[in-house]
């Protein structure tokens, strides 16, 4: 199979695909279709090369080096990133070379004449050649492009050891494997984190084409359109009852023409009907960008809602430039939605205090005016080679957190911008993406030519991605204003704070908030992932005031994260935090051993093996113990910890058997820790804080090692994903145990806009699958169980939910169910018993039966034989299972599967997974 090959043919289809916009007369060619060759001089290393790529894909495409991901591979290839590398090939008949990404520092030449020098991943580049071309000599060979791409770690160190270069408070600068990341405009986690390796990759990842162009002709590099409410403004609630605003603007090579304007089409997607056409007012062309303006019947276009409150109602506008002789110079479509989102940080006003919301200020998301609970996950980039990174890849990841109720994902800050074939699945799919721009985990240099060139990438991304109607949000970047400010700032230089939060704002307020405001009024801007929240006052240059750290004791402002490793607090509710939407929270834990397969060699799958301790780059306390920074024995000394502490540790003779039982033991406790935290983030709903939101750290994994993932690599389904999708369903039980009081209160909860009526029933088991009388009073600080031969080690309390309610924007009642359980000691201490667990394949109707015969099942787990090579998903997965029931589950095969492998399925259960064999 040829990677290379595919990887073209897949980036023209999307080309074509999603809207990029061609002058009726210009000439293209898409740079894929080149041959390149990628050469090392000093390393004597000549290969093909290709476009999109980086110099480790065409490396190991040629057989030059093993696979990036296998073993310590993340270490043994440094070698690449400390050197330089070209890419060249031979081009012909062009005015403009046109790039969508060049990562990262790079040095374009064109027959040996200086073209320009890049030094930002996330903008698009484009440089008008027409005389360079002319001066070229053609007489015996065609011209040759060259892009030289110098080592970004030697680049950024010379960086920071100019003369008078900035520096920060010690620990402020969170590094993880290389160091200075903070002045260079890339990727901020290919220098590696406590979830990922440090590749450091390079090359032209993005697109690219050649251009040419007579006068009069234009070519459409970009576009923005910004549908919004009549007079709506950014970060404020909009009035649902006016009609709607289409603000378009097409960004071109050459020179659109004086007296030229806009026509537009709306077409309905799905049907392609048509909608509505005419011509744009208020026409603006300062010659590059043209753009304009029209008010559209709100009557006329059906709302899009995110998955789980409504319809994904799409729409493709068409626009195109028309000369002053009416001639079409170009013309651009792109898919849009009408809907109205906002994150809502007002103040808490009397009225609602007087409801029994406690004071402060709001921190929730309202779709089309309508606040809603945010159910989802963080999502981090899903490879560390974004070129391999494709639409399949995608659709598979986000049709898991459909499948597994969320609406919405944190896209994270320190990655890359999310291409237009994300927020494209997203707009069909209804997840909302909340974006960040690509700042985090340090503070960030104010010299003027950073900042230039921070905001052309600003100004770049949001003109791209506006249209979407899943773009939730734009943050400046991740845990820049309560941890690098709150915590580490005031920890190491108090004294201090005041320079680093007016230079921090020179970036995120005075920097990025103009690039959105300046081109979006549908879309909140908020400067940090984390914060207080802020008031308004667009009278003012900068109309965002952060409130920072002045708070009103008694009072609730703004979002949460929470990671406590200490595993003995885990399930203590006393130390969640109150907040009204929790942004991060997680624990991390092992991929399966059929993950660990692909990557270790046989006598490597060991938990505490060589190559896994070393691919588990989790740090203790956020990076201030530099004494242990790179000790990766604390992040297996947690998850063993956590596992000891809580469930029966495993003991089996075979090794790799018991690799499997430790490693599905620490998905267990993370899972079981992350359930705890959701309950209680989504009972908070209806608690004087009003918690409107959680979203988990994080959704998938990047490669196969310990990560807080609920998604291996591979796409399988780790525990954590089975758990969240069952808490995160429209209506569920939610039993509280408090720590202090010794008490247990059980919650029914419902993200429903109308009333949800039924019955919850509520009772004891034995593990022997016996009903129990009833409940006692306390016993070792747990409600113990009535019965005089019975205790607590040897009880269960299951809850069951039955009820009816109407789904948002339905006409039609639907009947919800679900079962929790809890139990009065830790599953370490319980008094398990052989559930008699069975597994079968129904052939008529394509679905697995499981039985318990013997006993009560916790943490039910189907999972199929390694030998079977085959990635499937259960819908239903790490459930209760009660004596004499069977539950039937359905299942979908992501890839491979050797024949008749589905009945060779398994199923264990906690008290199984600890057996010798």
């Amino acid at each position: 199979m040829n990677f290379g090959l595919i990887i073209r043919l897949v980036a023209i289809v999307l080309f074509a695909f999603f809207g990029v916009g061609f002058g009726t007369g210009s000439t293209v060619l898409d740079l894929s279709a080149q041959r390149w060759t990628l050469s090392s001089l000093p390393l004597n290393i000549s290969v093909r090369g290709r476009v999109p790529s980086h110099v480790h894909l065409d490396l190991f495409e040629e057989r030059v080096i093993g696979d990036p991901y296998y073993g310590l591979n993340d270490f043994n290839l440094r070698w690449i990133v400390w050197n330089d590398w070209n890419y060249t090939t031979k081009i012909s008949g062009l005015t403009f070379l046109l790039f969508n990404g060049l990562d990262t520092f790079s040095n374009i030449s064109l027959c040996g004449q200086h073209v320009a020098v890049t030094d930002n991943q996330f903008r698009q580049y484009f440089f008008n050649v027409t005389d360079m071309l002319a001066r070229c000599n053609n007489s015996t060979s065609r011209p040759e492009l060259n892009v030289l791409f110098p080592s970004v770690p030697v680049a950024a160190n010379g960086i920071a050891s100019q003369p008078g270069q900035e520096t920060w408070p010690q620990y402020v600068q969170i590094l993880f494997e290389f160091a200075n990341r903070h002045f260079v405009r890339k990727e901020q986690s290919d220098f590696g984190w406590d979830w990922g390796p440090g590749f450091v990759p390079t090359g032209i990842w993005q697109k690219a084409w050649l251009v040419s162009l007579e006068p009069g002709e234009v070519h459409v590099r970009n576009t923005l359109l910004d549908v919004y409410r009549v007079g709506q403004l950014p970060n404020l609630p909009p009035d649902q009852t006016q009609d709607w605003v289409l603000n378009a603007s097409v960004d071109v090579l050459n020179v659109v023409p004086a007296g030229s304007f806009l026509n537009y089409t709306i077409a309905d997607a799905a049907t392609g009907e048509m909608v509505s056409a005419g011509s744009l007012s208020n026409i603006t062309n300062p010659g590059d960008v043209i753009g304009g303006t029209t008010v559209l019947d709100q009557a006329a276009y059906k709302l899009w809602w995110p998955a789980g409150l409504g319809a994904q109602n799409l729409y493709t506008v068409t626009i195109d430039i028309i000369s002053p002789s009416g001639k079409i110079l170009a013309s651009v479509s792109k898919r849009t939605g009408f809907r109205t989102i906002l994150l809502d940080m007002a103040e808490v006003t009397d009225d609602e205090i007087d409801q029994g919301i406690a004071p402060g200020s709001h921190w929730n998301f309202e779709i089309n005016g309508n606040p809603f609970y945010v159910k989802g996950s963080n999502f981090i980039p899903p490879d560390a080679f974004w070129p391999r990174v494709t639409p399949a890849k995608v659709r598979q990841l986000f049709a898991a957190a459909v499948d597994g109720n969320q609406n919405m994902l944190r896209v994270w800050a320190s990655g890359a911008y999310s291409p237009d074939f994300m927020y494209d699945l997203a707009d069909e799919m209804g997840l909302l993406l909340w974006s960040e721009f690509e700042f985090g985990d340090a503070l960030y240099p104010i010299a003027p030519g950073f900042l230039e060139n921070c905001r052309l990438e600003a100004n770049y991304q949001v003109r791209r991605i506006n249209h979407h109607p899943s773009l939730a949000l734009w943050a400046g970047g991740n845990e820049l204003e309560n941890l690098e400010l709150g915590i580490l700032v005031n920890y190491t230089a108090e004294d201090q704070f005041e320079r680093y939060r007016d230079e921090y704002e020179m970036l995120f307020l005075e920097t990025l908030l103009p690039a959105v405001f300046g081109n979006s009024h549908s879309i909140t801007y908020m400067p940090s992932s984390t914060n207080n929240g802020a008031t308004l006052n667009f009278s003012s240059p900068i109309p965002v005031k952060e409130r920072y750290f002045n708070l009103t004791s008694g009072s609730i402002y703004g979002n949460t994260d929470y990671y406590n490793y200490v595993a003995s607090q885990a399930f203590n509710l006393s130390a969640y935090p109150v907040g009204r939407l929790s942004t991060e929270f997680g624990f991390h834990s092992m991929p399966s051993v059929a993950s660990w397969r692909n990557v270790l060699p046989a006598d490597e799958l060991r938990f505490n093996s060589t190559t896994v301790m070393l691919r588990n780059h989790h740090p203790p306390a956020r990076g201030l113990d530099t004494a242990n920074f790179y000790n990766s024995s604390v992040g297996q000394g947690e998850m063993t910890i956590a596992v000891q502490q809580h469930y029966p540790a495993p003991n089996k003779t075979d090794a790799v058997g018991n690799f499997s039982a430790w490693s599905w033991s620490t998905q267990v406790f993370q899972a079981d820790f992350y359930r705890s935290q959701i309950q209680f983030y989504r009972v908070g709903s209806g608690q004087p804080n009003r918690q409107l939101g959680s979203l988990y750290w994080q959704l998938e994994d990047i490669w196969q090692a310990p990560t807080w993932a609920g998604i291996e690599y591979e796409g399988r389904w780790k525990v954590l994903h089975n758990v969240a999708k069952d808490i995160y369903q429209p209506v569920v039980l939610a039993p509280l145990w408090n720590l202090t009081s010794g008490l247990l209160h059980v919650y029914a909860v419902s993200d429903l806009w109308t009333e949800v009526t039924g019955t919850a029933t509520i009772s004891w088991v034995d593990w022997s699958g016996n009903v129990l009388p009833g409940i006692a009073t306390e016993g070792n600080n747990r409600p113990g169980v009535a019965s005089g031969a019975n205790n607590a080690s040897n009880a269960l309390l299951v809850a069951t939910l039955t009820a009816t309610g109407t789904p948002v924007n339905t006409n039609a009642t639907k009947t919800y169910t679900h079962t929790s359980y809890w139990t009065p000691t830790p599953l370490s201490s319980a008094a398990l018993v052989d559930p008699g667990l069975a597994v079968n394949h129904d052939k008529v109707r394509d679905q697995f039966v499981v039985t318990a015969k013997t006993g009560t099942s916790v943490w039910t787990w189907l999972s199929a034989s390694l030998d079977d090579d085959v990635v499937v998903n259960f819908d239903v997965n790490a459930f209760l299972l009660l004596k004499g029931q069977a539950k039937r589950v359905n299942y979908t095969v992501l890839s491979g599967g050797a024949e008749g492998w589905r009945e060779r399925v398994t199923v264990l259960s906690m008290w199984n997974n600890t057996l010798a064999s």
